[in-house]
């Protein structure tokens, strides 16, 4: 078995189409078949079952799925210690993010880990909730930040940040009128929140906010980023629920952030590690996140106050 056939095999189980994954190895389809081929012969077993309408995984081939992407990652990762290395790195941090973590608070946090201690290399790896929780189960990353706690065992998870939740308004709309927006109003209109699969934890502390009014809320769309979550609030296709620095980063000029009514909702942000002894490079790691966030410490920026000419007109 050799990586070619890891890499078809990956291409070939994502797409579930024999042609496009070969469009994407830039091969022809003939040779692909031929590696998958020269695979499950090395297996012992079929992989994909094939019709001249689907192509879809056996039991075995979904087994071997579930291995395969950490495998090629363990692999990059092993390939990238060996380059820092070669560069005079002397240490090496895997820092897996999920669930559209504040880029606000990410430059000042790296600036301050390589004024610190530049010899340590640094890798980002940006990942579902899921799969994050996996690598770090299997020693593929070192330390991880999400907006959930509920992870099971063998990962600990600790809040370091904590952000207003904000609605995004579009600009001239009547809600406007509030300066706080009570929750009943907000959900007058339509909504667009986040995926819960890109952002699981996210969606799950907004959806906790939300059940806290007896009105059900009217779901326009789940988008997978906050990018597009502010487009289509600054269209005026909906209302949108995010972080005030998940707004402020996005800097839609169409878009207002107001808060909650009422004692307004906080995000949380944890950072998730394995259980068990902390590495000093981990140790002093912990410590500088816990610095961004300090009273005298970096905290990200907050939305602008609106334009008054942003303000509905009476």
């Amino acid at each position: 078995m050799e990586l070619r056939h890891l890499r078809c095999f990956l291409a070939v189980a994502e797409e579930l189409h024999f042609a496009r994954a070969a469009e994407r190895l830039h091969i022809e389809q003939s040779p692909l078949s031929r590696i998958i081929k020269e695979l499950e012969e090395d297996l012992g077993e079929q992989l994909f079952v094939r019709t001249s309408r689907s192509t879809r995984l056996t039991r075995a081939g979904k087994l071997f799925f579930e291995h395969v992407p950490r495998v090629l990652t363990a692999l990059q990762q092993a390939r990238d210690c060996v380059k820092a290395a070669a560069n005079g790195y002397h240490g090496q941090l895997r820092i897996a993010l999920s669930d559209g973590i504040t880029p606000s608070r990410l430059p000042p946090l790296l600036a301050l880990c390589r004024q610190e201690e530049p010899e340590v290399d640094i890798r980002l790896f940006q990942v579902p909730l899921s799969q994050q929780v996996k690598g770090l189960q299997d020693d593929l990353y070192d330390v991880g930040f999400a907006q959930c706690d509920e992870l099971g065992e063998g990962i600990v998870a600790k809040a370091v940040w904590n952000d207003p939740l904000m609605v995004a308004v579009p600009a001239r709309h009547p809600l406007l009128r509030h300066k706080r927006i009570p929750l009943d109003e907000v959900l007058q209109f339509p909504l667009v929140l986040s995926d819960p699969q890109a952002c699981e934890g996210h969606a799950r502390q907004v959806d906790r906010v939300l059940r806290h009014s007896e009105r059900e809320p009217l779901i326009a769309e789940r988008v997978p980023s906050f990018d597009l979550m502010m487009a289509l609030v600054s269209a005026g296709f909906a209302l949108g629920l995010a972080g005030a620095p998940n707004i402020a980063c996005c800097r839609e000029p169409g878009v207002v952030a107001r808060p909650l009514a009422g004692r307004s909702p906080m995000l949380k942000t944890y950072l998730l590690r394995r259980e068990g002894d902390v590495s000093k490079v981990l140790s002093r790691f912990i410590e500088r996140v816990q610095v961004i966030d300090s009273p005298g410490g970096i905290r990200p920026a907050l939305p602008p106050e609106p334009n008054p000419q942003e303000e509905v007109e009476p």
